[in-house]
């Protein structure tokens, strides 16, 4: 029997016919239309439609938003100019009834594998896939429209399967290159940590050795010996200050007094315990000496320090 048997064929719709009119139950006949495009959204305002027939028409492509109307249970897009599906068709997780006879697809999105309630599926006439026309077989009878959707979803389900693990085997690459990755940055910030400490340290090693260099010169320089003929003097031999100048002057002029002292008392001594008092240096030593007594008897200090002089 032909598809479409039986219905009502309306091949030029009044544009103005609206949706809801042709609505019968939970029927929506919307073949033989001439639709190029799918009205998703004037679709989805109609939950009751769950059978719906697009057959026969122009359409190309299904827009993604068919794929909200969940609502759909049996869908009807044969003989239309479908290339490819919705990669979310499987969102359509009531759908048991999809006829995709005489369209142009080759394979089919891996969600298919999603349509879990999927009991009847027609995909004659598409230039499939080798592989999956092979799984798909004929539909050519109830029994065989069953055995081919439950064969096309456990293929698909295959797929999803492979794919999710092919999914997470570069995930697990991915975070595994991404573990090197970071384990090579720390190791390298490591090594540059190591590399500035180490030029640190040497760094630090060459400023002592200068400075244990300059201090030894330092150190050494006063013993060096100068060129014969250089006008320079050691660093050592610089003018005196004027304290050191003071003190030199006072160590000299102290030697003198007591060099004085010593010939004064000297004089005196031999002039007063020798043979000579009545030469002219002895008197006039003796009269000096007789007029110092006078005038320093008073201070019996002075007295004292006199008389502990062993004069005659």
């Amino acid at each position: 029997m032909p598809k479409n048997s039986g219905k009502q064929q309306n091949p030029n719709p009044s544009p103005s016919l609206s949706l809801r009119e042709r609505l019968d139950g939970n029927e929506l006949d919307l073949s033989l239309s001439g639709l190029s495009e799918v009205p998703a959204r004037e679709l989805a305002a109609l939950p009751k439609a769950t059978n719906l027939d697009m057959s026969c028409n122009c359409i190309i492509m299904l827009p993604p938003e068919f794929c909200n109307l969940t609502h759909l249970i049996k869908l009807d897009l044969s003989k239309n100019q479908l290339q490819e599906l919705p990669s979310d068709f499987g969102r359509l997780v009531n759908l048991q009834h999809l006829d995709l006879y005489n369209n142009k697809l080759t394979n089919l999105p891996v969600s298919f594998a999603q349509l879990k309630n999927l009991k009847w599926l027609d995909l004659k006439g598409n230039p499939l896939d080798p592989l999956l026309e092979k799984v798909a077989g004929d539909c050519l009878d109830e029994k065989q429209c069953k055995l081919s959707a439950a064969n096309v979803l456990r293929y698909m389900k295959t797929i999803q399967s492979e794919q999710d693990r092919e999914k997470q085997r570069r995930l697990q690459v991915e975070r595994e290159l991404e573990k090197r990755r970071e384990s090579e940055m720390r190791a390298k910030e490591a090594r540059e940590r190591e590399l500035r400490k180490r030029e640190k340290m040497e760094e630090k090693e060459r400023r002592r050795k200068e400075y244990d260099a300059q201090k030894l010169q330092r150190f050494n320089q006063p013993k060096e010996e100068k060129p014969i003929g250089t006008l320079e003097k050691p660093a050592f031999s610089s003018s005196p200050s004027s304290s050191q100048k003071g003190h030199l002057f006072h160590q000299v002029l102290l030697k003198v007094l007591l060099f004085l002292l010593l010939g004064t008392v000297i004089t005196v001594v031999m002039c007063r315990r020798t043979d000579f008092p009545h030469e002219q240096l002895c008197s006039a030593v003796n009269h000096l000496y007789e007029d110092t007594l006078h005038a320093l008897r008073g201070n019996e200090i002075l007295q004292r320090i006199l008389r502990s002089i062993p004069f005659p």
